[in-house]
């Protein structure tokens, strides 16, 4: 009885999944564990600027409280001096703070949606979409990317996936954990598929600015799209390898006059919680160039991993390094022999080695693992020489 008290929005399975079981008693055990997963860069061994990001809180105006439900001034333009530094022109009055990009998903799924209705996102992505529109009573519909000497968008199951509940399609540039970004025809097919429908794009870009290679064709990010309401999501998190901070934004973009009713509507949903901090924000102009510093040593750590990770593969190998385009994760594809679960236990119980499953993001087939490429470099080689020993 007491179950019916609670809103049917948290009926998730809470019990821990066999990968965990083992995790948890391996630790508990003692035995070394060689992490591939490691996905907070606070804890990868990275050196941080700790003066100068203390001595960016040094700010007398951050014990002033001044609501401000869009972001204050000074950190709107820091946003937008950002994009002007990759090349895109985006007015501080398209932009909207928040405290991350978990609350931007929140905020969109409130302007866009209601109970209900349908949100489209890609298989494979990140796990979280399924939680954050479950919070919002809103359906998540994946349509699938297709692999083909690289991943995109399939347009045709994208279009039979689009009920007329459907408000919104959602990508991740590049994605996680594929690490492909959207190409401009693919973009350009993408604008026109929503415009015909009345759907907005909301494009998860915060690691756009980690890229291995040039590629003229590849799009970094959709801030400066103006076809069909654009929803662009970045911060600190990714940017500046400053997860702690929890300072997001969204620059909105489409049609000016219906860009500008949809700020408006954000602002009266920021409004009605003003989560973000001040200090932050007056710290901001600071942080993101202190944050440079911890981008250059994540772009070189992943650079290195990847490298690493793609001369290890022989001709004869059974197993695979996908094609990755950016991003912190690389795929691998090893032989069907045993299913994902199987190959991340024998990993785990027999090499000392943690990574993630194909199915953790929902890839549409077997046999996939995950591996971060943040993690320290020590560690990463040995867990890939290992994982290689078990492929064979």
């Amino acid at each position: 009885m007491m179950a019916d008290v609670f809103t049917r929005r948290l009926d998730w399975n809470l019990h821990p999944n066999r990968i965990s079981e083992a995790l948890a008693r391996r630790r508990a055990q003692g035995l070394p564990i060689l992490d591939l997963t490691e996905s907070n860069p606070t804890t990868a061994g990275l050196d941080y600027p700790a003066a100068e990001i203390a001595a960016a809180f040094d700010i007398p105006a951050a014990l002033v409280y001044q609501p401000a439900p869009a972001g204050l001034a000074q950190a709107r333009e820091t946003v937008a001096a950002y994009y002007a530094g990759r090349g895109v022109a985006v007015d501080p009055g398209q932009i909207l703070m928040t405290a991350s990009t978990s609350e931007a998903y929140a905020y969109l799924f409130k302007l866009l949606a209601d109970p209900g209705d349908e949100i489209l996102a890609p298989r494979p992505s990140y796990p979280l979409f399924e939680f954050l529109a479950g919070l919002e009573s809103v359906r998540l519909v994946h349509y699938p990317l297709l692999y083909d000497h690289g991943w995109m968008i399939d347009f045709a199951r994208l279009g039979e996936a689009t009920s007329a509940g459907a408000r919104a399609v959602v990508i991740v540039n590049p994605n996680n954990p594929t690490g492909s970004f959207i190409k401009r025809e693919e973009l350009e097919q993408l604008v026109d598929f929503c415009a015909q429908r009345g759907l907005a794009i909301i494009a998860d870009e915060v690691f756009s600015d980690y890229t291995f290679g040039a590629d003229p064709w590849r799009v970094e990010t959709l801030a400066s799209v103006t076809g069909v309401l654009t929803f662009s999501l970045s911060g600190l998190s990714k940017v500046s390898g400053l997860p702690q901070m929890k300072l997001g934004w969204i620059v909105a973009g489409g049609p000016p006059e219906l860009r500008q009713t949809a700020l408006e509507r954000l602002e009266l949903i920021a409004d009605t919680y003003l989560s973000v901090g001040a200090p932050v924000q007056h710290a901001f102009p600071r942080l993101l160039p202190a944050g440079v510093k911890v981008k250059h040593q994540i772009q070189l750590r992943t650079e290195t991993n990847l490298s690493f990770l793609r001369s290890s593969m022989t001709r004869d190998s059974a197993c695979r390094a996908l094609p990755v385009e950016g991003g912190w994760y690389a795929v691998l594809q090893v032989p069907r022999v045993h299913t994902e679960e199987e190959w991340t236990l024998a990993l785990l119980d027999r090499d000392g080695v943690l990574v993630q499953p194909g199915f953790f993001f929902d890839f549409e087939s077997e046999a996939y693992l995950v591996v971060s490429l943040l993690t320290e470099s020590g560690v990463f080689q040995e867990g890939i020489r290992r994982l290689l020993g078990r492929c064979g």
